[in-house]
């Protein structure tokens, strides 16, 4: 292997974890591009508001509404299987929906439900994907694995996948989806290269789904680490979606960026995504967990701040480069430490129970932040945003010390 790809994937993360690279970063281009492509296709069906709106909520509900018994399944069945078959389920979702556009049938309808078939396998693909990190790599090389994968997501999903979706769609709506669907069957063909560990067989007598899902629930809620995880991003998800689900109104009214700049928000936050990606490895190595996790919410409270203070978009974007580095290095460590204290029996339900509360909190968070735009203006959910994130902190600051320590003493899978 070359010097820079040893420096990208280090040989000692095995072949497997190459391929699931390989995998992950296929499917988060073709993710990527329907991040631009989805939008433009609902837009150019309807004009309606509500409609245009329930699109964005049809892809949020599933986490919510198959998040656990994605979890339960995942650690009841073939991991690796789980992501191809649905994947290839994707492919053809999307394929369908190409045909409909091509042969002039597609309407509202059929693309709110093809919405919602794509989002509910998504959430047992990455479910499932994000399990197979443990089973492949060293406890000590969790950090590393997890942030190449974190630095493709960011680079093909979130920097090149959208402008190639809008380019794509100039040319035709039909290309856009037609390419997205090659590149999640391609994202699947490459996951079976994977090779896994056999793993312990069930014991005992096979349970009731309900049975799963409430083990996975308890043993979160009894692992010190983990229970702190889970309620620190539900909380700061529900800040977070407060102040970000207004954001497209703060980048073209209160700091005037219009709506051309407002795309060069996501951009700067990417760019500085990738820039917390490469420094990554540095930084673990100087500075423990538990104090990355401290530095990170302090971080992200005085991001609120200094957005709620300025109008400027030359302090604005500056601030928003800084959270993307956050970002990546907060999330990228959030799923280390419980990859960490998880035992690989239960790393699908407990990963579930993270899943539900990421998008609960943001659920909650856009509909506080719609209410104090509505009410008080543009700013008022940073400011909700920021005193509700430094108050949190102060309470849960000690509690933090239990990160340092997640992958000790961990609580029996029957707790």
């Amino acid at each position: 292997m070359s010097r820079a790809g040893e420096v990208l994937v280090p040989a000692r993360l095995g072949h497997s974890f190459r391929w699931l690279l390989a995998s992950s970063w296929t499917s988060n281009l073709g993710d990527g591009i329907a991040l631009a492509a989805g939008p433009l296709l609902v837009a150019a069906l309807t004009e309606d508001p509500f409609l245009v709106a329930l699109a964005a909520t049809v892809q949020w509900l599933p986490p919510l509404l198959f998040g656990l018994v994605a979890g339960a399944l995942t650690d009841r069945l073939d991991r690796r299987l789980i992501v191809l078959v649905v994947d290839l389920a994707r492919a053809v979702v999307l394929t369908v929906l190409t045909l409909a556009v091509v042969t002039d049938r597609v309407s509202i309808a059929v693309v709110l439900a093809a919405l919602f078939l794509l989002a509910t396998a998504e959430v047992f693909a990455d479910n499932s994907a994000q399990t197979l990190v443990p089973m492949l790599v060293a406890r000590d090389d969790l950090a590393v694995a997890n942030s190449r994968l974190q630095t493709g997501f960011i680079t093909v999903n979130q920097l090149a996948g959208p402008p190639l979706g809008a380019a794509l769609f100039t040319v035709g709506a039909a290309w856009a989806l037609g390419v997205q669907a090659v590149l999640i069957a391609l994202g699947a063909v490459l996951v079976t290269r994977v090779v896994l560990p056999a793993r312990e067989p069930r014991t005992g007598a096979r349970t009731a789904m309900r049975h799963d899902i409430a083990e996975g629930l308890r043993w979160a809620r009894h692992h010190a680490a983990v229970r702190t995880l889970v309620l620190t991003i539900t909380i700061f998800n529900v800040t977070f979606g407060a102040a970000w689900s207004v954001l497209v109104l703060y980048a073209t009214e209160r700091i005037g960026l219009g709506e051309i700049g407002f795309g060069l928000v996501t951009t700067v936050g990417a760019v500085g995504g990738i820039v917390g990606g490469l420094s990554y490895g540095w930084i673990t190595r100087r500075v423990s967990l538990g104090d990355l996790m401290r530095i990170g919410l302090v971080v992200e409270t005085l991001t609120h701040l200094a957005l709620a203070l300025t109008s400027s978009p030359w302090v604005a974007l500056p601030v928003f480069f800084a959270f993307g580095a956050h970002a990546f290095i907060w999330g990228t460590t959030s799923v280390a430490v419980r990859q960490r204290a998880v035992p690989s029996a239960l790393q699908g339900r407990v990963g579930s129970v993270n899943v539900v509360g990421v998008y609960g909190g943001l659920v909650i968070g856009s509909g506080i932040g719609g209410v104090l735009a509505q009410h008080w203006g543009v700013t008022a959910p940073f400011w909700f945003a920021f005193a509700g994130s430094a108050v949190f902190v102060v309470l849960i600051w000690r509690s933090l010390r239990h990160i340092a320590h997640a992958d000790e003493a961990p609580v029996p899978a029957a707790a």
